[in-house]
């Protein structure tokens, strides 16, 4: 009687074998990579807005303050979008005929508000507060990219849970003194071109940890810089044990 089965099959048994047993962790994988990639959290993907805003020309070229726009950054938990009215205190005298701006004069006419959508924002079930972050030194840049650069804004941070722990549990090699969270971007504006990368320029008054905040990335601290950070953490009475408290977040 002829054999059923050829001298591969006990090969093939054992493959598929193999395969079954690491079919679910190679779906978990990429399930995983799926999620955390620019599909899903939408990193450094623009985002089209119903006026054309470049903070890149406002920020930097012009010299605007963040807090212009942002009026409530430094005291509640929301930045705030600048409504109409701020848009038009410039724009009532200049670009007053722009086909950009026709959004923007139709709903001062009308009063209708303009839509912005969001770029950043935390699911409901995370309180965030952006004043608290602020008032303690730390940099818009950590959390949102190189805005000051950014001629149409993009997501900077995917905003995972351990993204943000980083800072949590390591606060001295984020934070900076609170009074320098915005003078740092006066002094980029006024006494510094764009800086390219892998240039330093310090002569200018812009000091190399400076750079990697003005470019949205977490600082390569020294020694005496992490010591300094902890000073900072315990003058503005930090409580680094709690900071990674689920409560912290998940109110």
């Amino acid at each position: 009687m002829a054999q059923l089965f050829g001298p591969a099959t006990n090969t093939i048994a054992r493959a598929s074998l193999l395969c079954s047993i690491a079919l679910p962790f190679v779906v978990l994988l990429a399930a995983s990579q799926i999620t955390r990639s620019p599909y899903n959290t939408k990193v450094n993907i623009a985002v089209d807005q119903p006026v054309f805003f470049s903070h890149n020309h406002h920020a930097y070229e012009l010299g605007i303050d963040c807090r212009f726009c942002h009026t409530s950054v430094e005291k509640s938990a929301y930045a705030g979008v600048p409504p109409t009215q701020t848009c038009m205190t410039c724009h009532s005298q200049i670009w007053t005929n722009s086909p950009l701006l026709e959004p923007v004069r139709q709903s001062f006419a009308t009063g209708a508000p303009l839509k912005w959508n969001l770029l950043n924002k935390v699911p409901d079930y995370v309180y965030f507060n952006h004043s608290i972050h602020v008032q303690k030194g730390i940099s818009c840049n950590i959390c949102h990219g190189p805005v000051q650069n950014m001629n149409m804004t993009y997501k900077a941070q995917p905003f995972h849970m351990s993204w943000c722990l980083q800072c949590h549990r390591n606060p001295e090699n984020y934070i900076r003194p609170k009074e320098e969270v915005f003078n740092l971007y006066a002094k980029y504006q006024t006494n510094a071109p764009v800086i390219p990368d892998q240039k330093i320029v310090s002569d200018k008054g812009i000091t190399r940890e400076e750079v990697a905040l003005l470019r949205g990335n977490a600082p390569n601290r020294s020694a005496a810089m992490i010591e300094e950070g902890r000073k900072l953490v315990e003058k503005y009475n930090i409580k680094v044990k709690q900071l990674d408290d689920c409560w912290i977040c998940h109110r």
